[in-house]
């Protein structure tokens, strides 16, 4: 698959809390510096070992080539990065396939922390843990030349259309609350199928993910336009590390994460691996 660069997105925030030392482990055994994992102090599946939960197949720009362990697109560059944080070599690195429905499941999992563009809510946190967010996005309606959602300027232009959305995900959400289209959002099992039903003509219009719409539209998608971004709100999109419930390195985790934010990496990775919204206007 061709690597497609992007220029950046707005830089995340830096409202990170800075990374802290470990307090008194028998009161908070979840705390850790990020070079634990050299000594084993880190409790992950397998002793000196980082094992990463992602999707098969993965997509641009979060994961180059349908590979992981590269370390080329967004999200593998954020793991790897999480992993160093953390103490762990690359070859100390392991990734495993998993579904979205697997990764937001409650029960045990086969994996230390999964990156899947996994939204925090409320909802999931019941059942789940959550690192701080590694990213910040919105939600997007694409669709191609000639539908009829080509021309749609406004949620209203969009209400009497067919949209589509993945199952599960907060695009399927927010484009149920945002547009509240007169017939239901149809549903399909992953993106791939959305595109395919996009391009069918089966739906007038699909809503992704802000990186993906700018992303399928510029290098995948025939005709493809981002018609425009749907509303966040005071309460936008934010993706997490996913992990079990009570996990001991849940902590560790987020500190990294907060690291990474405060010293500028996840600003970087965007402007590496992301692109501008530009073009991409909130539909009123």
């Amino acid at each position: 698959m061709r690597t497609v660069r992007f220029i950046a997105l707005a830089a995340a925030s830096a409202l990170a809390l800075a990374a802290c030392a470990p307090v008194d482990e028998e009161n908070d055994p979840g705390s850790s510096d990020s070079a634990a994992a050299s000594d084993g102090a880190l409790d992950t599946l397998t002793d000196g070992v980082l094992t990463i939960g992602t999707s098969d197949p993965g997509y641009e720009p979060w994961v180059v080539d349908n590979d992981p362990s590269n370390g080329e697109g967004f999200e593998s560059a954020v793991a790897y990065a999480v992993a160093e944080q953390l103490g762990f070599d690359a070859d100390q690195v392991e990734w495993v396939p998993v579904t979205f429905d697997q990764i937001i499941a409650p029960g045990t999992k086969d994996f230390d922390f999964a990156i899947n563009q996994v939204s925090i809510s409320p909802e999931r946190a019941e059942n789940l843990d959550f690192s701080s967010s590694y990213y910040d996005t919105a939600q997007a309606v694409v669709t191609v030349e000639g539908s009829a959602a080509a021309d749609a300027a406004s949620l209203a232009d969009l209400q009497g259309l067919r949209i589509g959305a993945m199952v599960g995900t907060t695009s399927l959400q927010v484009a149920e609350e945002s547009i509240a289209p007169t017939t239901p959002v149809q549903v399909f099992n992953d993106n791939d199928q959305v595109k395919q039903a996009l391009t069918a003509g089966l739906v007038d219009a699909i809503v992704v993910d802000l990186p993906t719409a700018l992303y399928i539209t510029a290098a995948e998608l025939d005709g493809g336009k981002v018609v425009g971004q749907l509303p966040a709100g005071d309460d936008p999109d934010q993706f997490g590390l996913v992990l079990d419930k009570g996990s001991a390195l849940t902590q560790p985790v987020t500190d990294a994460v907060d690291a990474l934010r405060e010293d500028g990496t996840l600003a970087d990775l965007e402007a590496q691996w992301l692109t501008d919204a530009a073009g991409a206007p909130v539909l009123p």
